[in-house]
């Protein structure tokens, strides 16, 4: 969920710490919780797929923009600096699961290789193995991570480059099928079992192959941004039309899809949120937007403290209603909400300070050996 960009979109920032409350509302349900939470957060699923839009659009924006000014792609800096950014705050947060057994918010865990190896997303058991399982996301992000770059320069190898926004089409179209198949050949016939839920999440929630669709509609948004004047003059001019638009068929596509796990909503559903977001995407990235004009001190910071929050939210509220209820101590749940909320901000700030920033400058360190 972390990103790095030479050029600063403030309406992203906006974005994502939309996108990092959608999931904090969301995985809050599974916690004694306000009434409330379960009419406003029972969405928040769609926070995962704002990220994977907005991820889709940064990393490949970033590889675009280097495409065109070098021709190439730098293999050894883009996963130097997606090593560095990523790993070292997974890792502690494997360590924390794996080792301290009063951080995990259920009891079992996935094997320790499947976290490892970014594989934990395929064969996901939520209903008996469901401690960490937001990873899941991480997971899919990982592999993209490793697969674009890589695809990008057989593109530009093979001169075919041009016909990406095509091929983008067809992943696309790819997911929906996938997704149509594993409804009929998994989910439909065990639809009045007790594995119902456990089976849709597997075949259809948690795979790569079935979750494309916001990380294709990101690479789409920056193809276009890089390579198409008409698209740019296009948004510049209709930033809050593109706004409108994507909150509206937002709307309508969740109202469209409100049981998230019929088959309406899980062949299409995905593709069309991760459509509006794009809308919503396209309209923060534009010069004229009201979005990228505006900068907001906490919407930023709680942007970069998206990732690591996200990695520790669900351990941290566990935390700290354990100790509430251990010591009896007398809260209401609007305020037990506040306090973990600040609890996984307080856990996001931990992380920047004494993981992030030093596996950074370790990262630049290398970085000058490397150019030296």
């Amino acid at each position: 969920m972390q990103t790095t960009f030479s050029q600063r979109f403030n309406g992203l920032d906006h974005l994502r710490a939309i996108a990092i409350l959608l999931v904090l509302m969301y995985h809050y349900r599974a916690f004694s919780h306000p009434d409330w939470i379960d009419t406003f957060g029972r969405f928040g699923w769609t926070g995962v797929d704002l990220f994977f839009v907005l991820s889709g659009f940064l990393i490949s924006n970033q590889l675009f923009q280097e495409i065109k000014n070098k021709g190439e792609i730098n293999l050894r800096s883009f996963f130097t600096k997606r090593f560095f950014r990523i790993i070292p705050p997974y890792f502690f947060t494997l360590l924390l699961y794996f080792c301290f057994p009063i951080f995990r918010e259920r009891e079992s865990l996935s094997s320790l290789w499947k976290f490892l190896t970014f594989t934990q997303n395929y064969g996901l058991d939520v209903i008996n193995k469901g401690t960490f399982s937001h990873a899941w996301s991480l997971c899919i992000e990982e592999q993209f991570y490793l697969i674009l770059p890589f695809s990008l320069l057989l593109f530009i190898k093979s001169k075919t480059l041009k016909y990406l926004k095509f091929i983008i089409f067809v992943i696309i179209l790819f997911s929906i099928l996938a997704r149509y198949f594993s409804w009929h050949e998994y989910v439909f016939p065990n639809i009045n079992s007790n594995e119902f839920w456990k089976i849709w999440y597997m075949k259809i929630y948690y795979p790569t192959h079935t979750r494309l669709d916001g990380l294709a509609v990101g690479v789409l948004i920056g193809y276009l941004f890089q390579y198409s004047l008409k698209f740019r003059k296009l948004i510049d001019e209709n930033s809050n039309l593109f706004l409108l638009s994507g909150l509206a068929f937002l709307g309508f596509f969740l109202w469209v899809c409100n049981d998230q796990s019929s088959e309406i909503a899980s062949v299409f559903g995905f593709t069309l949120v991760a459509i509006s977001y794009g809308l919503v995407v396209i309209s923060a990235i534009s010069k004229s937007s009201f979005l990228n004009k505006s900068k907001n001190y906490f919407t930023t910071q709680l942007a970069n403290l998206s990732f690591t929050i996200y990695l520790s939210h669900k351990g941290i509220i566990h935390l700290i209603q354990n100790l509430t209820e251990f010591y009896k101590i007398p809260i209401s749940e609007n305020l037990l909400l506040i306090t973990c909320l600040i609890g996984c901000i307080l856990g996001g700030l931990f992380y920047r300070y004494f993981i992030e920033k030093p596996s950074l400058k370790l990262r630049n360190r290398i970085s000058i050996n490397q150019s030296s």
